[in-house]
């Protein structure tokens, strides 16, 4: 998981989105999370995370619901939320931690 401690060290907020494509509600934060990533630009990054491919991590940071949010910044979890959001909604919390 060292690549995973990369992803999120970073000074700037690091929104994840734990989804699986056969899962209606995360393939729906789809296109909302590409509007939050283009307005939020290099301000943040927005990381999708397949949890049929990520079965460790998902289990190290005990995903269970889907969609599953969460920003780390500085390598620490600032917030976290299962189920969907609208872009205005994510782009609000983001922003807290600009």
């Amino acid at each position: 998981m060292s690549k995973f401690g990369e992803l999120i060290d970073v000074e700037i907020p690091v929104l994840l989105d734990f989804f699986t494509e056969w899962d209606e509600t995360s393939k729906n934060m789809h296109a909302v999370l590409r509007d939050v990533a283009a307005a939020l630009g290099d301000k943040a990054r927005v990381i999708k995370i397949d949890v049929d491919k990520n079965k460790e991590l998902s289990e190290a940071l005990r995903v269970k619901g889907l969609p599953t949010l969460i920003i780390y910044k500085n390598g620490e979890m600032k917030w976290r939320q299962t189920g969907q959001l609208d872009a205005n909604s994510i782009i609000n919390v983001v922003e807290q931690f600009i």
